[in-house]
């Protein structure tokens, strides 16, 4: 498959997969894209991990807002091709979800505390600081008092609900582009991010960046193969090393991933993970078939072994039987 029908297909793929039934605009747009000749001629001048769409719509939200229809996106991207072009050579798509969050806990509440938490692919560092926020699953609630924001997160499946926020006694990130969560432009970035129609999840960045601005998280820049043993080896004894990320290991090579993996196992402690199944595949122990009601889910994994599938964005998490 040639550099134009891969393209394409990835922007098909993106449109009718991914962002289909949670945002009408960007599937107009990824299947305009994907149609389109002249745009994807633009793309392919682009090295691979340049073309993603999400990408290319964040570009297009920083540089100019949010355009309303196909005809006025493309005609603003072609005419202003060097512009868009440099923006997405000089940015990454670095979506900072808090509600990412709410599995992690989940996850971590059949875990001994006190943690220290190593979060790869951590951008501004958002997911860092789960304990300083609320949480609401299916009303059972927890978090400091008058914390916000709130993240939400439906349950099914075999509860395993966290009795309370853990204690996190260490914390530290790894990304190869930290954002200052008191640049202002940076945060423009993380905002143009966030798709058009998803306003709860805008306003539950502004209250996390809130929270991160009074005592910002220690975010270094690295490759996390390059980094994560050096990091791991701060961590303070008696505590519960957790390495985590969220949709991270998609941007890394085969070989890449299996060499993040074999160092993470061997690390002691914990390593969760939420991603793509098909990111996963590989380097978990079985493959669980999907939820058939649940579109683009993210696979939770809890060192190797699937657990439960959660939303790509939080909101919900579903445990496996077999969990």
């Amino acid at each position: 498959m040639g550099n134009m029908e891969a393209t394409a297909e990835e922007y098909r793929r993106f449109g009718e997969v991914h962002v289909r039934g949670s945002s009408a605009l960007y599937e107009r747009l990824a299947l305009g894209v994907a149609g389109d000749e002249q745009m994807l001629e633009l793309l392919v001048t682009l090295p691979k991990e340049k073309r993603q769409p999400n990408l290319l719509f964040g570009a297009v939200r920083y540089l100019r807002g949010t355009t309303p229809e196909y005809p006025d996106f493309r005609a603003y991207v072609l005419s202003e091709r060097e512009l868009v072009a440099r923006t997405m050579m000089s940015h990454r798509t670095q979506t900072n979800e808090p509600a990412r969050c709410a599995a992690l806990l989940a996850v971590m509440a059949g875990l001994p505390g006190p943690f220290a938490l190593l979060e790869v692919g951590a951008s501004a560092g958002l997911c860092l600081l789960p304990d300083r926020y609320a949480y609401d699953y299916d009303g059972h609630r927890i978090g400091p008092p008058g914390a916000r924001p709130t993240i939400r997160c439906a349950v099914t499946g075999r509860p395993r609900l966290p009795p309370h926020v853990p204690e996190v006694v260490w914390r530290a990130g790894i990304d190869l582009n930290p954002l200052d969560v008191n640049d202002d432009d940076e945060v423009r970035w993380l905002e143009a991010l966030v798709w058009p129609e998803h306003d709860e999840r805008r306003t539950r960045l502004r209250a996390a960046l809130e929270v991160a601005r009074a005592d910002p998280p220690r975010v270094v820049s690295g490759d996390l193969n390059t980094m994560l043993d050096k990091l791991a080896a701060e961590v303070p004894q008696g505590a519960t090393l957790v390495v985590y990320h969220s949709a991270v290991l998609m941007y890394l090579s085969p070989v890449d991933r299996n060499r993040f993996a074999d160092q993470v196992m061997g690390l002691p402690g914990h390593w969760i993970a939420q991603e793509d199944p098909s990111v996963l595949s590989g380097l978990v122990r079985r493959m669980p078939a999907r939820p058939e009601n649940r579109r683009s889910p993210f696979l939770v994994a809890l060192d190797g072994e699937p657990v439960a599938f959660a939303g790509s964005h939080g909101g919900w998490i579903e445990w496996l039987d077999e969990s």
